[in-house]
Parts: structure tokens; C-alpha cells; sequence
């Protein structure tokens, strides 16, 4: 008779399952809830490398059906080894690389809003950060005296987690498991006496303090790009620190526009003289050059024509000496008005009208607008609201039919 089934309910099998069908259940719960796949779920993958771990061995599956999970500690069996590493057994691949010595922390990761003219000359700018470091009077040991160390947490063994079983409240034949982090040692798996704790670090081992960083933002870096620094995200003496990685985010500019890799792009605004007549213009660069741009008389623009001007786009990342083009669009303004006694001066130096056949009968003439979405859009709702307000005006007015009198 097994006094409890939670490691079993956790896996999905009954008490009655062969090992394979324990090998079956663990494989598909541990890739689901591996905290690469789920990083959400890690409490959940360690109750389930923890439960097979147990049922997994004959000899401490045999106390746990006898006495439970409290037979295993009792029994001096409870498991030291880490749920990843019964992950890398299970699937052989022993540790993997990134286990091989320590393990390592998180990594921290900041934005940092960056103008376009840094990304074009490159900068160097500090960002403050908060991390855990090591607690420099107790080297890490969380104690005040040397030779004291932590001991193992009696109330969850070493294991940082509570586990207790509950009865349904509505149905006295179900169970119901529930894990929490221990309150006895807040998840560390050890406890210092309180005579014993470091004063600076109260027995936690780290400090929260803030550290500068210099970042140095390369010529032609990009919007999204990452800077590493290797190892310097929060201290612990049970692993290596994990890196801080700064994220470049790059601000918009009045001006240009980075487009295709390392090509700028801006719009040029011209009148229509210009167009026509050729102009000159200057375009101030991101290094605070400035560029002459000729366009000779007789040479017509086109709204909407695109032209460039190769080598002053940005500098390629790693290649400064590279750069991309820089793209023109150009907008032809044209003016509102034009006086009608000048018009007989333009007809005599532009190019004539196209002969238009208008036949002489069945002919509407009819009168232009100007044209706005905006101001359709609103004339559509106005319309829509006033059909709304009118069917409800019907509803309220029309009464209940009269049945006419028959004889």
C-alpha cells in the first residue's frame, strides 16, 4: 500500500508504473518545462527531476511508497544533485559546456537611446547600473567569524523548497501537492545563526550596489545592435556572473533616416523654379560638413525623383572608411495661385497644351474640389450618425399596432 502518491501524481503515472513508463513520463514533462523552453516553469521542472529522481531509484522508491516524502529525508536519502544535472544524465550528454565549472548567472540586459550622429561618429557614454556583489567583508561566506560556515536547511533539507500535501476541501479522497520556497531559509538551502551573520551583508553573502559603465558606441553601429560585457551581472559565490548587455536603441532623426544598411535617406523640399530653372542647396552632414548640391539650368527634377550622392551615407561597422550613399527624395512644392495675367508669359516658354477633341454636343461640364480622406472619413460618420439617430427616433415614435374592429 503507498501512503502517498505526489511524486507520482506529478510525473502522470500510477504507483503501479514500470520504470519505462517513469522514463516515458519524465522525458515529455522535462522538455516541456526545461527552463530554456519555459523559463517560467523552473520551480515546476525541479519537483519533476526531484520526484523521478526518487522514483527513479528502487531502493529510495521502495521508502517513499513505505513512509513517503517524509521516509526519504528521515532516511538520509534525500537528492544533493541539481535538476539539470538529472536532465543532462537523463538525455546523456553529462554536463553540457556551459556547466563545465561554475554555473553562470543571468544576464542583464539595458537599454541605452543613442542619437543617430553617435551611431555616425561614435561616442562614448556611462550607464550607471545596479547589480549584487559580493560582500567584501565576508569574502561571500555570509559569516562573521572565519572558519563558521552555513549548515543545511533542516525544514526543506538543503533542497530550498517545501513540499506539503492538502486534502481537497470538496472531496476528502483527493490530494493535492503544493511547493513553495521555504520560509525557514528563503530558498538558499542553508541557515546561519543569527550570532553568525555577516553585519554588512546580514548573512545574504552579496550586496546590491551600483557600478558605471563606459560604452563605447563603434562608427557604424546599428539600431537593436548589443554590447557585452563578459561577467559583469550580478555576484554570486555559488556561480559565475552572468554578462550585462547593453541594447542600443536608436533615436529618431529631424533630418535623415537610415535606410537598406548604411544608406541615409532625407527628403529635399523644392519649389517649382527650381525644378525648372535649376537650384543650388546645402545639406549639412552628421559630422557638420557641408555638402553643395547643383542642379544646372535646363536640368528638370521631377516631384517624387530620387537621386544620391555616393560615400556620404554611414560608415560601415568595423570599415569606417566605408560609407553608404546618401538618398534624396525630392518634393516639387507648387504655389497656390498664379496671378492669370502672367499666364500668357508661361504658355510662351513651356511647353504647349495637349489638343484636347471635345465633340461639340453631349457635353457636362462640371467643377473640381479639392480632396481630403480626413474630410471624407468625417462626412461618412456624420452620415452613419445621422441614419443611427434617425432609426432610433423610429423606434421610440412607432406604437403598438390597432387591431381594426370586425362585426
Amino acid at each position: 500500500m503507498v501512503k502517498e502518491t505526489a511524486y507520482y501524481d506529478l510525473l502522470g503515472v500510477s504507483p503501479t508504473c514500470s520504470q519505462d513508463d517513469l522514463k516515458k513520463a519524465y522525458r515529455k514533462l522535462a522538455l516541456k518545462y526545461h527552463p530554456d523552453k519555459n523559463p517560467n516553469e523552473g520551480e515546476r521542472f525541479k519537483a519533476i527531476s526531484q520526484a523521478y529522481e526518487v522514483l527513479a531509484n528502487e531502493e529510495k522508491r521502495r521508502l517513499y511508497d513505505m513512509g513517503g516524502e517524509k521516509a526519504i529525508k528521515e532516511g538520509g536519502m534525500a537528492s544533493a544533485t541539481s535538476p539539470m544535472d538529472i536532465f543532462d544524465m537523463f538525455f546523456g550528454m553529462g554536463r553540457s559546456k556551459r556547466d563545465q565549472g561554475p554555473r553562470k548567472g543571468k544576464d542583464l540586459h539595458f537599454a541605452l537611446g543613442v542619437t543617430l550622429e553617435e551611431l555616425y561618429n561614435g561616442s562614448t557614454r556611462k550607464l550607471r547600473v545596479s547589480r549584487k556583489e559580493i560582500c567584501e567583508d565576508c569574502k561571500g561566506s555570509g559569516t562573521r567569524t572565519p572558519g563558521v560556515s552555513a549548515e543545511k536547511c533542516a525544514a526543506c533539507q538543503g533542497s530550498g523548497m517545501q513540499i506539503r500535501v492538502e486534502r481537497l476541501r470538496n472531496n476528502s479522497n483527493f490530494i493535492q501537492q503544493i511547493q513553495s520556497i521555504c520560509t525557514e531559509c528563503q530558498g538558499n538551502g542553508e541557515k546561519i545563526a543569527a550570532k553568525d551573520r555577516c553585519k554588512k551583508c546580514s548573512g545574504n553573502k552579496v550586496i546590491k550596489n551600483s557600478t558605471l559603465l563606459e560604452v563605447h558606441i563603434d562608427k557604424g553601429m546599428t539600431d537593436g545592435q548589443k554590447i557585452v560585457f563578459s561577467g559583469e551581472a550580478d555576484q554570486d559565490p555559488s556561480y559565475e556572473p552572468g554578462d550585462i548587455i547593453v541594447i542600443l536603441e536608436q533615436k529618431d532623426h529631424d533630418v535623415f533616416k537610415r535606410s537598406h544598411g548604411n544608406n541615409l535617406l532625407m527628403t529635399m523640399k523644392i519649389n517649382i523654379t527650381e525644378a525648372l530653372c535649376g537650384f543650388q542647396k546645402t545639406v549639412t552632414t552628421l559630422d557638420n560638413r557641408t555638402l553643395l548640391i547643383t542642379s544646372h539650368p535646363g536640368e528638370v527634377v521631377k516631384h517624387g525623383a530620387i537621386k544620391y550622392i555616393a560615400g556620404e551615407g554611414m560608415p560601415t561597422y568595423r570599415n569606417p572608411f566605408e560609407k553608404g550613399k546618401l538618398i534624396i527624395n525630392f518634393a516639387v512644392e507648387f504655389p497656390d495661385y498664379i496671378d492669370p495675367a502672367h499666364i500668357p508669359k508661361l504658355e510662351a516658354i513651356l511647353p504647349p497644351r495637349a489638343i484636347q477633341d471635345i465633340p461639340m454636343t453631349d457635353v457636362e461640364e462640371v467643377e473640381l474640389h479639392d480632396y481630403s480622406i480626413i474630410d471624407e472619413e468625417r462626412s461618412r460618420q456624420n452620415h452613419r450618425d445621422a441614419y443611427e439617430a434617425y432609426e432610433e427616433d423610429g423606434d421610440m415614435n412607432h406604437g403598438p399596432g390597432v387591431q381594426c374592429a370586425t362585426h
